[in-house]
């Protein structure tokens, strides 16, 4: 089973994933700032943290039915699902096969869109530098990932990520690029499921084509997007405006569209 922690007792449960060469150690700058009528199940994905291996390629169905394991031993339903990057799309393949279980999804500086072509090859090429040379892969990657006109300011935090990051086994970092390769488009997922769903996106996100995935969301009630001055790592770069955005819109409801 997957390698979790929970904190808080709060009545609303939030389940907690996170991104691509993370781990649950990512939320604790935004945990300070959340309601504490949270109740927090942060989850180590597959190959990340203290989480197995489980196999060549760890699909996002693969991932989500793993996240299953762990929310069924916690007896949980009608609860809140928030994933990072990545963990946005295992929330979405989640979303696909146990609507039932969902009172809303949070896509957090993600997308339902599947890769491109040029995006497929990007991580193919990337394959043998992992294996080989994990420790320049990260050096590389991870600054690209934060908002460049404030490099200066996230100095730290930009470290924090590639110490988090140098914590990967480079086998499960390469299972779950080649996994993330395979995934489908999911906007079908959100045009079908009846839960709450939120979307934090960055202006400044280079992982993520903000506007267009913003554009292409389906015109829905249930449907909330904010974009936030930031890059792709809203929970180091804007923690309490990206908490504040989530005690209200999971508490409570605003309008439908915010940029921050």
């Amino acid at each position: 089973m997957l390698n979790y922690e929970i904190t808080g007792n709060g009545s609303e449960n939030l389940v907690m994933l996170h991104g691509f060469m993370e781990n649950l150690l990512i939320w604790d700058d935004m945990e300070q700032y959340l309601s504490k009528k949270f109740r927090l199940i942060k989850i180590d994905l597959p190959g990340h943290g203290r989480s197995d291996i489980y196999g060549e390629v760890h699909t996002m169905e693969l991932m989500a039915e793993k996240v299953k394991e762990v929310t069924d031993k916690l007896q949980l339903e009608n609860f809140h699902l928030l994933g990072h990057s990545m963990g946005g799309y295992t929330s979405l393949a989640f979303a696909e096969k146990y609507p039932e279980v969902l009172k809303s999804v949070t896509l957090f500086f993600s997308t339902f869109f599947s890769d491109d072509e040029e995006k497929k090859e990007q991580r193919r090429k990337s394959f043998r530098i992992i294996l080989e040379n994990f420790r320049t892969y990260v050096a590389a990657g991870i600054p690209n990932l934060f908002n460049p006109n404030e490099k200066d300011i996230l100095e730290g935090k930009i470290e924090l990520a590639k110490d988090i990051a140098l914590s990967t086994k480079p086998e499960g970092a390469l299972a779950c690029v080649k996994g993330m390769i395979e995934r489908t488009d999911k906007k079908q997922v959100l045009e079908n499921l009846d839960a709450k769903i939120l979307v934090i996106a960055g202006k400044h996100d280079n992982a993520v084509k903000t506007e267009v995935m913003i554009k292409n969301l389906p015109d829905k009630t249930n449907i909330k997007s904010y974009i936030l001055d930031c890059g792709h790592n809203g929970h180091w770069e804007k923690p309490e405006v990206c908490a504040a955005i989530i005690n209200t819109e999971l508490l409570h409801n605003l309008p439908k569209h915010f940029v921050f």
